[in-house]
């Protein structure tokens, strides 16, 4: 029986740990039968031949930028089946000049609002995906990290919220996705906001909830 594919894409910004971040997660990945390949760089979403091959691209690459014919690699192979997943800037603070691949992932990070000058700060996970297999039996959860703002569409399915306090110039909490999925033509994108660092990656609500993310996104 032959193994699934997964292409993990890492790098960009070292603040992510992206390197780091990733290992976590390698061990899940096999565990669940698939053969891991790594790249460090965008320009492997030109690789069509591989990428048709990809049953699930991981990607933890914060900024960096990407080129048109990379960007449509990706966006092609995902529209033909691979599933893409990610978390926190290494999927949605990713290649900030391409609007191609935002409209992909659905969301955009805008910021982390700082109190009184902290980003990490305390704030709640609110599970709004009580019935679907990501986020079933997952209570909400506090973090003390950074929060973050996301821009985002009405096609994503939202499976958990987080509210930022009203502060500074405005005037109201604002409540934005925390954790959402989307198909996209036949493949499927998941989003976790959470996930800074390897303290939160480790977190039993954000490690679990990422592991059921990428085996759901796969194809």
């Amino acid at each position: 029986m032959n193994s699934r594919q997964a292409l993990v894409v890492r790098g960009g910004w070292e603040g992510h740990q992206p390197e780091a971040a990733t290992d976590l997660f390698l061990p899940y990945l096999r565990d669940q039968g698939f053969t891991v390949t790594v790249a460090d760089s965008p320009a492997v979403y030109e690789d069509t031949a591989l990428l048709a091959g990809t049953d699930l691209v991981v990607q933890c690459f914060t900024m960096g930028t990407i080129t048109k014919e990379q960007s449509a690699g990706l966006t092609s192979a995902v529209a033909a089946g691979t599933g893409f997943a990610g978390w926190h800037g290494g999927i949605v603070d990713a290649f900030r000049n391409d609007p191609d691949y935002l409209h992909l992932t659905g969301g955009q990070f805008a910021c982390h609002p700082e109190a009184g000058g902290e980003t990490f700060v305390p704030h709640r996970i609110e599970i709004t995906g009580e019935d679907h297999p990501i986020t079933a039996g997952i209570d909400d959860f506090d973090l003390v990290t950074e929060q973050y703002w996301v821009l985002t569409d009405p096609y994503s399915t939202v499976l958990a919220t987080t509210t930022h306090a009203a502060q500074g110039a405005w005037k109201r909490p604002v409540t934005v996705p925390a954790v959402w999925i989307r198909e996209w033509g036949q493949g499927k994108v998941f989003v976790a906001t959470p996930g800074h660092d390897l303290d939160t990656l480790k977190n039993d609500s954000v490690r679990v909830i990422v592991e059921r993310g990428l085996t759901w996104a796969s194809r």
